[in-house]
């Protein structure tokens, strides 16, 4: 008995002992790192690395930066199933111990002393919070020491909720997925409410190892360790024995997910990142921001389906040049595939099939561009060819799905119909196809470029822009970078300064040959008309409707070349970048969609110079406006009475005679950090042109698709559209501008290499469909807006050949408009005639606004 009480003894003094040496480590351990631990309270005010989103006007995301995905939620907003399945996985005890599990510890300690690695790291939710927060990933001893102090000073700084919190908004989940919130949406393409519990277990189980248990690259060891997590809720009663056996026999459902971007406008995303990064730098990807733009998101898809639609009706005109490419078919799995042939759908129909790696991983290589996926020809007769698409899908195509596809043989020849598929498409052929609307057809990605631009004419903001076929294809944003000739859709504004000058609409020019000798212009130039003919003495209304070079020039010639580009800038453009001689008439200067489409607004508002702008609001991480826009805004008659007056027309401020592009963001600080979005005091635009001026001009250009070259545009069945087309020399740019009162839109297309676009291409056939296309869908449904006869304008009936007021009874009478006090006197033709013609009007630019 002795014995055993000395032992007893010793026992209990090794012990005392042992736990005094072992609080003198601890608390030499805790003054040595305590100095140097960070401050906890850090974590009250925590700033998560939250991706820069881009939205619409009306709410659609649009873009996402950030090399971090995240989506910070509340702990109310995270489902209880789902921190309980962090729990099970990871600190059951979290509620009870604090911060510190002496049980894990004592677990590692002996998996250190048996194997002599360092496999378990004992580590609960706060410990890892602390290592994520402050500490590196490095496995040493003295960053272990730090975590449990840090662990511990976290659990007297908050609270096990706010833990948790920061927690499940912080840790790291495979795929650039930071949090349950981004992880939900990454892996299943949902919000965390909406998981089942085996997509929790699922997500519950990555944070051990994000790469080894991700469902994506290893699904088996992924379902493996789900498996330990339901097994653990059961066992603690999170979930009752149904739930566990309902999610442990749920097949994995996991796949990567995108950004679900629901307003496709990369061009203008990149714009907006841009001028984001230039503003904060690397925090534009960082801190949360939101950017609301100024696009609405239905008016977006319906201009890249304008577009496209638009390039490949272009490409489909001019011929088939092949497939992409031609490669070996793997002998083993075309038999494989065709053992499966029978199953295969009617022609034009498509199915899915058995997939074939092979040919995925080939098809792999292609992309879809601009909506168009690459398919492999697998087989192919007389009538019918059967393509393989990604994933297993078979599509049949036949005679009808091709019946455009002639040879390529030049940018004016094609050749004949194809009468046989075979002839056409073999297997081994990797070609594009296009689904429209579920039959299926033969589809080439065009080589012709195009852009599209629209702008509410009120205020600039840009409703929709589209800078070519695929951003993903070409990075070029051909609305704002691409400087091209805008051809004839630029004599509006010679047409608007003749106005001014003391022209009408109903004066007449002679429609006659000129000759120019000029040096800028090579000598001697004799510009012609496009159909090579000369109408003689023609209105000037008509000179607009039938674009019609040789009026334009003489026009020119009258109103003088200096005056012509002095008025130009009233429209945004810069004269330093407009040609200085004749040709300006006929539009051969370089100018952007943009430029266009913000000088066209300002006939489509009555005369107000307003510019583009596409950043309606900045919002940043904590909710709080950091910038709001205030557009110069068209508010007559109905501006507040604190507006103030709207400035004269001549001369223009020196500031607005630059060209026209989008509107930067003032320097930083424009509004306070915290201000509300309460809506900004209106500024009045600038008045440039009368409101005569843009209405006589408006009524040209709507009889420019009344019976002019626009006429295609009158398929959309209404009265209130204007615009003109723009062709320019061998047809290499056609452009179509057009407008109402409610929506301003301009077309370009053509080769990024200024080929020629081909016989015929002109701006009526080229760009006017995809401006229809647009158009017809973004005013489907609303009603027709055009502008009143304002004040100073009157209509008579003129004599349609003379120009002048027709007598009483006359019987081809027709309507003009003029300024009161012009009409033109029956024994004073209101005509120009001949080559050396004479201004009516004053050179000048002081001349009063009618």
């Amino acid at each position: 008995m002795r014995l055993i009480g000395r032992i007893v003894r010793w026992l209990l003094i090794l012990i005392a002992g042992g736990a005094t040496v072992g609080a003198l480590a601890a608390a030499f351990a805790y003054l040595y790192f305590a100095p140097n631990l960070p401050d906890v309270a850090a974590l009250r005010d925590v700033q998560y690395q939250v991706p820069l989103k881009v939205y619409s006007a009306d709410g659609k995301l649009v873009a996402e930066y950030g090399e971090k995905r995240r989506d910070p939620l509340r702990f109310d907003q995270i489902p209880p199933t789902l921190v309980h399945a962090f729990l099970a996985a990871e600190d059951a005890n979290f509620y009870e111990h604090p911060g510190v599990s002496i049980r894990g510890l004592l677990r590692a300690t002996f998996e250190l002393i048996k194997t002599g690695q360092k496999r378990q790291g004992g580590s609960t939710i706060t410990m890892q919070l602390a290592r994520n927060f402050f500490l590196s990933d490095k496995k040493t001893y003295s960053r272990k020491i730090r975590e449990l102090f840090l662990a511990l000073k976290i659990e007297k700084a908050l609270t096990k909720d706010q833990i948790l919190e920061i927690y499940l908004n912080k840790i790291y989940l495979g795929n650039r997925a930071y949090g349950v919130g981004a992880a939900a949406h990454v892996y299943y393409g949902k919000n965390v409410k909406d998981l089942s519990v085996a997509q929790m277990a699922m997500i519950a189980g990555l944070p051990k190892a994000p790469s080894a248990y991700n469902p994506i690259a290893d699904p088996s060891r992924a379902l493996e360790r789900r498996g330990y997590v339901l097994t653990r809720m059961h066992d603690l009663g999170f979930i009752d024995r149904t739930q566990y056996q309902q999610a442990m026999q749920a097949p994995i459902t996991a796949s990567l997910h995108g950004t679900d971007i629901e307003a496709p406008a990369p061009y203008l995303a990149e714009m907006v990142r841009q001028e984001m990064y230039n503003r904060y730098g690397d925090r534009a990807y960082t801190d949360g921001f939101k950017v609301y733009t100024t696009i609405l998101a239905r008016d977006q898809i319906d201009a890249v389906h304008a577009l496209r639609n638009d390039l490949i009706a272009y490409t489909e005109r001019h011929g088939y040049r092949g497939p992409e490419a031609k490669v070996k078919l793997d002998a083993g799995a075309l038999k494989a595939w065709r053992a499966d042939l029978t199953r295969m759908p009617a022609a034009g129909a498509s199915a899915s099939g058995q997939a074939v790696p092979a040919w995925d991983a080939m098809l792999g290589r292609y992309a879809p561009v601009g909506g168009l996926p690459a398919a492999l020809v697998v087989a192919s007769g007389d009538k019918t060819a059967q393509v393989y698409l990604d994933g297993g899908q078979v599509v049949t195509l036949d005679l009808k799905d091709m019946s455009w596809a002639g040879a390529y043989i030049s940018v004016n020849r094609v050749g004949p119909v194809p009468t046989r598929v075979d002839a056409l498409l073999k297997p081994g052929d990797v070609i594009r196809v296009r689904d429209e609307q579920g039959r299926w057809s033969l589809a080439q990605v065009p080589k012709v470029a195009g852009a599209l631009v629209s702008l509410n004419p009120r205020n600039g903001a840009i409703v929709a822009l589209v800078g070519g076929f695929d951003y993903y294809a070409s990075k070029f944003n051909r609305v704002t970078q691409a400087l091209r000739q805008p051809g004839s859709s630029f004599k509006p504004f010679v047409y608007s300064a003749a106005l001014h000058d003391g022209y009408t609409p109903a004066t007449l020019v002679n429609d006659a040959p000129v000759v120019v000798k000029d040096s800028a212009l090579e000598g001697v130039w004799r510009p012609e008309n496009y159909e090579r003919n000369f109408n003689g003495p023609t209105r000037l209304r008509l000179g607009l409707v039938h674009s019609l070079n040789l009026v334009s020039i003489r026009v020119l010639q009258s109103i003088g070349i200096d005056y012509a580009l002095k008025y130009a800038s009233r429209f945004g453009f810069d004269p330093a970048r407009l040609p200085h001689n004749l040709t300006l008439a006929l539009g051969s200067a370089s100018v952007t969609p943009l430029e266009m489409a913000t000088g066209y607004a300002v006939f489509a508002n009555g005369g107000y110079r307003v510019k583009p702008f596409y950043i309606e609001r900045i919002v940043g991480g904590d909710g709080s406006v950091l910038y709001q826009a205030q557009p110069d805004t068209v508010c007559e008659p109905d501006c507040p009475a604190s507006a103030a007056a709207t400035a004269p027309a001549a001369p223009l401020p020196a500031d607005t005679t630059g060209p026209a592009v989008a509107t930067p963001l003032p320097p930083a600080g424009t509004l306070a950090h915290g201000a509300t979005t309460s809506v900004p005091a209106i500024k009045p635009a600038m008045r440039v042109i009368s409101a005569g001026n843009a209405y006589q001009m408006t009524s040209m250009m709507k009889d420019v698709i009344r019976m002019g070259t626009g006429r295609a545009a009158l398929r959309l069945h209404r009265a209130d559209l204007a615009g003109k087309t723009g062709t320019t020399n061998d047809q290499v740019d056609a452009w179509f501008s057009g407008f109402n009162s409610d929506l301003v839109t301009t077309a370009w297309v053509g080769f990024d290499g200024n080929q020629p676009l081909g016989h015929a291409e002109t701006g009526a056939r080229a760009a006017l469909p995809m401006w229809m296309g647009f158009m017809g869908a973004a005013l489907a449904g609303k009603p027709e807006a055009t502008m009143p006869q304002p004040q100073g304008i009157v209509t008579v009936k003129i004599d349609p050949k003379t120009g002048l007021l027709a007598s009483p009874g006359e019987a081809d009478a027709i309507f003009e408009t003029f300024r009161e006090g012009h009409l033109p006197k029956p024994d004073t033709p209101a005509a120009v005639s001949g080559s050396e013609a004479t201004p009516q009007g004053s050179r000048g630019l002081t001349q009063q606004l009618y």
